[in-house]
Formats: C-alpha cells, sequence, structure tokens
C-alpha cells in the first residue's frame, strides 16, 4: 500500500494544520516539535509565526539541539539567545534537548554504516513528534527534509559530528560522502524506531535556496514557491519534494537540481528507505 502525502500549494499556516488534520492522526502524550531554529544571519528559515498554528494545536514543545560548527548556535548558552533573539522561546515552550549532558545514546542494529547514535537527553521527556521541516537545498546534503531533521536535527552536537564522520567524529568533513548519507539514514531510523511510529511530518517548499538554514551567509531562493506536504512517512515525503522540484516549469530549478545531484542527495532517501522505515512509493493527495 502506497504512504499518502497530503499536498496543497495554498502556503499559510492555516493550511498546514489543515493538512495536519488530514492524516487524522492524534499524538498523544508530551509532543516534541522538531524545527530549524534558524542560523543567525539567515533569511530564509521559517519563522515562528508560520508555525504557531499548528504547535498551539498540538500543544508541543519547540526542541532543538546545538550544532557542531562555527556559528551562534553551536553552545548552550549561544543557542538560547539565538532561540530568544528569533522569536522562538516568546511564542513557545522551548527545550534545547542537548542542553547539558551526557547524550542519549540510541542503538541501529541494522545500521549500514553506524550502529548507535547520539541524541539530546531530553529526548527521553518526550512521547510523540512532530517534524516541522523547511525543504531547501543543503552544501552537503543535497538537500534538507523530514530525513535530515530526524538526523542530524535530533543529534546532540556530538551526535552530528558522528553522523558527518560516518562514526567518526574527527572526520566530520572528510569522510566518504555516501557513507556519511547512509549514516543520515541509519540516524534517522533510531528516532523512527523510538517514537514507534507516533510522528507527523511537515514540509514546506517555501523560500528555497540552495543553501541550508544553518547557512549564516545563505544564497536566496532560486526557485518559486511550490507547496506544502504533510506525512506520517518520511521517506515518502522527501521523495515526494524531490519529484516536485523535478516537475515544475520554473527555470530556478536547475540550480537547485545541480545541488542535490551534485551531492547526491537521493541516496539518502534510498538508504532509508533500504532501512524499511518508509516507501518511496506515494499516493500523492492534493488539497486545495
Amino acid at each position: 500500500m502506497r504512504a499518502k502525502v497530503y499536498f496543497s500549494r495554498t502556503i499559510t499556516p492555516e493550511k498546514v494544520l489543515e493538512l495536519y488534520k488530514e492524516l487524522g492522526v492524534d499524538l498523544k502524550g508530551n509532543v516534541a516539535v522538531k524545527l530549524h531554529s534558524g542560523e543567525v544571519g539567515n533569511q530564509n528559515f521559517l519563522k515562528p509565526d508560520f508555525w504557531k498554528e499548528i504547535i498551539d494545536y498540538v500543544g508541543g514543545t519547540v526542541v532543538e539541539c546545538n550544532t557542531a560548527y562555527e556559528g551562534e548556535r553551536n553552545t548552550t548558552e549561544k543557542h538560547l539567545k539565538t532561540l530568544d533573539k528569533h522569536g522562538w522561546t516568546q511564542n513557545f515552550k522551548v527545550d534545547l534537548l542537548d542542553a547539558e549532558g551526557p547524550d542519549m545514546e540510541l542503538a541501529v542494529p541494522e545500521g549500514k554504516v553506524i550502529k548507535k547514535n547520539y541524541v539530546g537527553k531530553n529526548l527521553a521527556d518526550y512521547d510523540a513528534c512532530v517534524v516541522l521541516s523547511h525543504f531547501k537545498g543543503h552544501p552537503m546534503g543535497g538537500y534538507g527534509g523530514a530525513l535530515k531533521q530526524l538526523s542530524i536535527g535530533f543529534a546532540s552536537s556530538y551526535g552530528k559530528a558522528y553522523i558527518h564522520g560516518a562514526g567518526k567524529p574527527d572526520e566530520m568533513w572528510t569522510a566518504d560522502h555516501d557513507a556519511f548519507l547512509e549514516s543520515m539514514a541509519d540516524a534517522a531510523a533510531s528516532v523512527v524506531d523510538y517514537f514507534k511510529g507516533n510522528i507527523v511530518y511537515v514540509n514546506v517548499m517555501k523560500n528555497m535556496s540552495v543553501d541550508c538554514d544553518c547557512c549564516a551567509v545563505a544564497e536566496d531562493p532560486c526557485i518559486k514557491d511550490i507547496g506544502i506536504l504533510v506525512s506520517t512517512d518520511p521517506v515518502a515525503i522527501d521523495k515526494a519534494c524531490l519529484d516536485l522540484v523535478y516537475a515544475t516549469d520554473d527555470a530556478g530549478k536547475d540550480h537547485l537540481i545541480e545541488r542535490i545531484e551534485s551531492r547526491n542527495g537521493v541516496h539518502t532517501i534510498d538508504a532509508a528507505e533500504a532501512l524499511h522505515i518508509g516507501s518511496s512509493e506515494y499516493e500523492l493527495i492534493t488539497v486545495d
């Protein structure tokens, strides 16, 4: 049976919530809302007012983790200031999952490259999750979507280096590239297993630059906005986004596609599907 991916070309906070409700999923318990807090200086990340409708509806806590590279989010002190600067703490409950160690270690028994994943220890406080992803390009992964949020997003600062280095944190910038992509899939699988399916994914195809929201200096968007997608399948939703990029008649897609293909971005989707955390076979259900 193909995964269901709900889609609308209308990009509003209200439409995000409408599509979420179409899933008919009732997330129980304490809900973590994983999103990107935005690097200071980045102009493309989606702001608190865009996400407020759905976050308030699920009664969730915004969760983030520190980065593994220089910037304004690589220490707890700086990241908390950034969360405040960007308006997250004024609008929502916020939890920096790896604000204090030790990290939580998740097993990845079927992992192709890594057999364990290091996430912020506060993840233990949550029963369910909404993954809010700004779909766009990425300097290393080719693209950023649901699978990147599950892997790099939930990883602690050390965990991010561990994934990038394909299990060797000191090689985070020099590891074999496909091994890094496969490590992302491995890490994503551990988070999916942790929540036991109590996850909903939202990908918003807006402000799509070839660069990630983690870039303080990012290119401006190169392609017109496409829409909102919602699913319970992280592989299907990312694959649907890629397919929509290829299908658009916007001339700017060539720049984004070059970024995706030059980094072999689809390999992360293939690796995640091989781990059986989702399917690239999906039904796109359009909601006006």
